[in-house]
C-alpha cells in the first residue's frame, strides 16, 4: 500500500515507518522537525529509514492546508496514519495555543484531504489522557470520556469527535487509538524514562510526583507499533448493533472505531523506577512531590476489543522493556 505517516521522525512515527517498510509498503513521511525537544533525536530516528527505497520524507506542517492538499493530490494514499501532534500534558498547561494549531487545525486539514481524495482508512493517535477524571478501572472505550484535565487531552477527545463527524458525513473509515504511556528506545527526552535515566547517571535527584504512588499502564514501543499495523489493514466499519438509545462511544452506525492500546498491566511508578535502577545498576535519589496539575492519577487499559477483533495484546514486561531502553540510551549517549 501507499501510506502517509505524519510525525514520521517522531518516537512512534519513526518506529512505525520502519515496520511498514519492512513488510513492503511504500511510505511517505512528513514531520515539521520542530524544536519542542532536541531535533537531533529526530534526525537520529530518521536515519534508520530515510534511505529506504520505498520511503520519502517531506518536512512540512499540518497547519499548511495548501501543502497538505497538494500532498494528497500528488500521492493518492491508500491509508493515512496521523501520529503528528503537539505532545506533552504539562506543556499544554503553559502553551495551550500550540495544541489548538497542530492538534485541531492540523487534524482538520488531514480530514479534509482524506475526504477529497477517497482515502480508504484514516488511523490517528488518541491518548489515555482522554479518560481524565474517570476512576472506573480498567479504562474502557465503551465509557464516556467527557472530563479531560489538560488541554492536550481535550484536543485528543476533540479529534475523536471530529473523526466521527467525517465518518458519518462522508463515509470515511476512521480509527482512533488511545495509547497508554508509550516508552522504549528513541523516546522523547521530556518523558519520565529519559529524564530519570539522565538524572541517575549524572548523580542528580529525580523528581517523583504523587510520591510515586500513581500507577501507569506502561506500553512498549514495539507493542504499540504492532497494534497500529494490525489496525491499518482493517478499515473501521459501522457497528450493526449500534443503538442510538444507548450510544456506544467506541463505535457507531458510521465507519468509526476507537480502541485502547495498552499493556493492561498497570505498574506503580516506584516499581518502574526500581526496574530502571536495576537496569542501570544504580540507585536514584528521589524528591517526592504531590501530583502535578493535568496528570491523571492512574491508567489501566481494557483491551478486550483489540484481542477479540485483531487477535493481539501487548506483552512486553516493564523489566525487559526498561532494560532494552537503557541499552539503547547508553549507546546513543555514549555513557
Amino acid at each position: 500500500m501507499k501510506l502517509l505517516v505524519t510525525g514520521s521522525a517522531g518516537f512512534i512515527g519513526s518506529a512505525l515507518s520502519i515496520k511498514l517498510l519492512e513488510r513492503g509498503d511504500m511510505v511517505i513521511g512528513i514531520d515539521n522537525h520542530n524544536d519542542y525537544y532536541d531535533p537531533a533525536l529526530k534526525e537520529a530516528r530518521l536515519r534508520r529509514h530515510a534511505d529506504h527505497p520505498n520511503y520519502t520524507h517531506i518536512r512540512m506542517t499540518l497547519e499548511n492546508s495548501e501543502a497538505i492538499a497538494k500532498l494528497f493530490k500528488d500521492h493518492q494514499f491508500d491509508s493515512v496514519i496521523n501520529l503528528a501532534a503537539q505532545a506533552g500534558v504539562r506543556y499544554s498547561i503553559e502553551n495551550p495555543l500550540a495544541y489548538i494549531h497542530t492538534n485541531l487545525v492540523g487534524f482538520a486539514h488531514l480530514l479534509e484531504a482524506c475526504r477529497h481524495n477517497s482515502v480508504g482508512h484514516f488511523v490517528y493517535a488518541s491518548s489515555s489522557s482522554t479518560y481524565g477524571l474517570n476512576t472506573k478501572q480498567p479504562f474502557s472505550t465503551h465509557d464516556s470520556v467527557n472530563h479531560p484535565v489538560s488541554l492536550y487531552a481535550a484536543t485528543k477527545k476533540a479529534n475523536e469527535l471530529m473523526a466521527h463527524t467525517y465518518s458519518y458525513l462522508y463515509n470515511l473509515p476512521t480509527t482512533g487509538l488511545r495509547f497508554f504511556t508509550v516508552y522504549g528506545p528513541y523516546d522523547r527526552p521530556d518523558m519520565a524514562l529519559q529524564k530519570f535515566t539522565r538524572a541517575i547517571i549524572n548523580d542528580d535527584p529525580i523528581t517523583v510526583f504523587n510520591y510515586g504512588k500513581h500507577r501507569r499502564d506502561f506500553t512498549y514501543i514495539d507493542d504499540i507499533v504492532e497494534g497500529i499495523t494490525r489496525v491499518i489493514d482493517r478499515p473501521a466499519m459501522s457497528n450493526p448493533k449500534w443503538n442510538s438509545d444507548k450510544p456506544d462511544p467506541a463505535s457507531s452506525s458510521a465507519p468509526y472505531r476507537v480502541y485502547n492500546i495498552g499493556n493492561s498491566r498497570p505498574v506503580e511508578l516506584m516499581e518502574y523506577i526500581e526496574a530502571l535502577e536495576t537496569a542501570l545498576g544504580k540507585k536514584a535519589e528521589k524528591q517526592l512531590l504531590p501530583l502535578q496539575p493535568g496528570d491523571v492519577l492512574n491508567t489501566y487499559a481494557e483491551v478486550d476489543d483489540l484481542v477479540e477483533e485483531f487477535g493481539y495484546k501487548p506483552s512486553m514486561s516493564v523489566e525487559q522493556g526498561v532494560e532494552n531502553f537503557v541499552t539503547w540510551y547508553r549507546k546513543y549517549n555514549d555513557v
